[in-house]
């Protein structure tokens, strides 16, 4: 048997419930012309609640964003300075660790390619 596909199984379960499928568009609704009632008027009515979208401050997404990063910045908790000098310290460790094993790793390639790859 092969398995169903994902809109066979929305279609079923839509069935089962006793609801019209997702994929499928909703009956249009009878309106005047159709001899039915009239039909509402949304897009004027959304027009007048929601903002004017198409206007652009210039600047504003700038302001914003410093507005935001403000806010973020205050919730972050800072290190005291006992914190900040061990963290500085352990990271002037590693760094001189690291770049002495480097400058090792170097010298030890230096002296392979002059001394056994060039004779």
């Amino acid at each position: 048997m092969a398995r169903q596909t994902r809109q066979q199984r929305r279609a079923r379960r839509a069935q089962q419930a006793g609801t019209p499928p997702a994929g499928r568009p909703p009956a249009p609704r009878r309106t005047e012309i159709d001899g039915g009632e009239p039909a509402p008027r949304r897009a004027e009515a959304s027009r007048a609640a929601a903002p004017r979208a198409g206007i652009r401050v210039p600047g504003a997404g700038f302001a914003r964003f410093v507005q935001e990063a403000i806010a973020e910045l205050k919730k972050v908790e800072w290190p005291d300075q006992k914190a900040v000098i061990s963290g500085t310290v352990v990271v002037i460790v590693a760094c001189v660790i690291v770049g002495a094993w480097l400058w090792a790793n170097d010298k030890v390639w230096q002296y392979v390619v002059e001394h056994v790859l060039l004779r």
